[in-house]
């Protein structure tokens, strides 16, 4: 399989599931869950989802529950909507990604950094 059908179906897989996500599925869990990526390995028989529920870590559990439940209909709606031979086993995870970006930003917000212009009169003094 060439990389480049990979990378197509990996994005046609993720546009599809997002679009089920936000019109179809009907579960209160499953409100607001955003699919962050897909890898698709190259026989194109097994594929990692990866969601997120943007900027609420706590939901994780109930999350992937109410995945683990829905697996079925999105395997049936995919085969529906995609031209596929076969649709592969969907693996899902919550992607901890978002909650990383966040915690770095925390972290770049509390160092205290000294503004430039000490350095420049610094170097001034040097050179006269």
């Amino acid at each position: 399989m060439s990389k480049i059908r990979q990378q197509r179906t990996a994005e046609q897989l993720r546009i599809v599931l997002s679009d089920l996500f936000l019109r179809e599925l009907s579960d209160p869990r499953l409100h607001g869950i955003t699919v962050t990526d897909v890898k698709i390995d190259r026989e194109l028989e097994h594929a990692d989802i990866y969601v997120s529920a943007l900027g609420d870590e706590s939901r994780e559990a109930e999350v992937m529950t109410a995945l683990g439940s829905a697996e079925g209909f999105l395997r049936r709606e995919l085969a529906s909507r995609i031209r596929l031979r076969k649709v592969p086993q969907l693996h899902l995870h919550w992607d901890p990604s978002l909650a990383h970006i966040q915690e770095v930003e925390s972290i770049l917000d509390n160092l205290d950094i000294p503004p430039a212009e000490d350095e420049e009169q610094e170097s001034g003094d040097l050179v006269d």
